[in-house]
């Protein structure tokens, strides 16, 4: 994805598992409406994520008096579990109401399988392509049509700290870039504190893009996705020995982000990158206060650079239940929706009208941020904007290989191959 400066997008133009694996109704394909209910499926089911879709859920409820409302919702970071499900469900023909996805190429698999519905029709009748930033409509384009409704806009390059530790430990500011970070980590070693705290794998990844952003810049970042940037390049190899450096000063676990970040919260590690859902977590469940409590910057490298995605939901072909799915989109479409998720999300609305007074503490920086005509706008590749999920496939198995052989050359070189087999 090309970069764009935010005048350009605004004006010229990113068990609850069991009961997520029990199939949708048995309706046939292309059937509509047959009970009173509709089925939602996504990935929100942690702390910071799934109060968020609660207040969606009482607010579909109330507006749909009578219509049973099926939370499917598969725990897992990202959506790689959830993913896993839904696939299978979709090809034994069995539907939910409607799925998350990222705005972006992720949708582009789902497409070709026919999984999707043109929301084009819907947009055009509600108003809905002014109500969003144009560049946001490119993104959720393929093939000139729209195949998703965004209910939020995420910031994926954020690095979190806890202030009054930092100078506890002697630590004078965040660092401003990978280089500076790297001579901190030398300073709380001594201190026995973990530069970074990095847990499941897809968490690495996330570290992964936004320090080849902050080591690359964003042309060259930017290039890495459309094949203008050469991964076997001696300026990509640089940027992935740095990544290997980062990772050498950190600590590494298999949890998910919410406990990854306690570890910051906790003093063992003085870092956390991760994206700006984050927040909801740190000031609902944690009860911290932005600027005291915690407080985050945007990773090394990377100041007034907004590295974006967008939680974003569909209309699967043979939905059992269309009629209500079609009230589900609205209603993540509108700005009542949108002001309700977004402030417990810890996200920003897509829409260019919501009530900005309902955004305070880190959201309102982060909707200022979001909304400054300087600020360069990139996509994020883990959650799903610059890649199609083939080749996103192909990153995440190479990166299988280089988490234990350390070979960046024979890293890059496996992306690069995947690119030109997957593009």
């Amino acid at each position: 994805m090309a970069a764009f400066n935010r005048r350009q997008i605004l004006m010229a133009g990113a068990g609850v598992t069991a009961l997520a694996a029990l199939p949708a109704c048995s309706n046939p394909p292309g059937s509509t409406d047959s009970g009173e209910k509709v089925e939602v499926f996504s990935w929100w089911s942690g702390p910071g994520e799934e109060e968020g879709l609660k207040a969606l859920i009482e607010k579909f409820k109330a507006d749909n008096t009578g219509v049973e409302f099926v939370n499917a919702a598969v725990a897992g970071g990202s959506g790689t579990q959830a993913k896993q499900v839904l696939a299978n469900r979709m090809r034994g023909a069995q539907p939910p109401d409607s799925y998350q996805l990222h705005a972006g190429l992720e949708a582009s698999d789902d497409i070709k399988a026919g999984w999707l519905e043109d929301l084009t029709a819907m947009y055009d009748s509600n108003g809905w392509k002014a109500k969003f930033p144009k560049g946001l409509i490119d993104n959720l384009s393929i093939g000139g049509k729209i195949y998703a409704v965004p209910v939020n806009i995420h910031r994926s390059n954020l690095m979190w700290y806890v202030p009054k530790k930092l100078t506890e430990w002697g630590i004078a500011a965040p660092a401003k870039t990978w280089a500076e970070f790297l001579a901190q980590a030398e300073t709380l070693k001594a201190k026995n504190v973990a530069a970074l705290s990095v847990g499941a794998t897809w968490t690495q990844l996330h570290l992964l893009e936004n320090v080849l952003l902050g080591e690359l810049g964003v042309a060259k970042y930017n290039g890495l996705w459309t094949g203008a940037t050469d991964w076997k390049g001696a300026e990509t190899i640089a940027a992935l020995d740095t990544f290997k450096k980062v990772m050498a000063v950190s600590v590494v676990g298999t949890d998910d982000w919410q406990a990854t970040i306690d570890k910051v919260l906790a003093g063992t590690a003085a870092y956390h990158v991760m994206g700006d859902w984050a927040a909801g977590y740190l000031q609902g469940a944690k009860a911290l206060k932005y600027k005291d409590t915690y407080d985050v910057v945007a990773s090394p490298g990377s100041t007034g650079v907004y590295n974006f995605l967008a939680d974003s939901f569909t209309l699967p072909k043979g939905a059992p239940h269309r009629a209500h799915a079609e009230s589900w989109l609205k209603l993540c479409a509108s700005p009542e929706g949108q002001d309700l998720f977004n402030p417990l999300k810890g996200s920003v609305p897509a829409r260019l009208d919501a009530d900005k007074a309902k955004y305070k503490d880190y959201l309102a920086w982060a909707l200022q941020e979001w909304q400054n005509s300087s600020t360069v706008v990139v996509g994020s590749l883990v959650h799903g904007v610059v890649a199609n999920n083939a080749w996103k496939a192909e990153i995440e198995k190479a990166y299988g290989v280089f988490l234990q052989d350390k070979e960046s050359a024979k890293f890059a070189e496996a992306v690069s191959k995947a690119y030109t087999a997957n593009k």
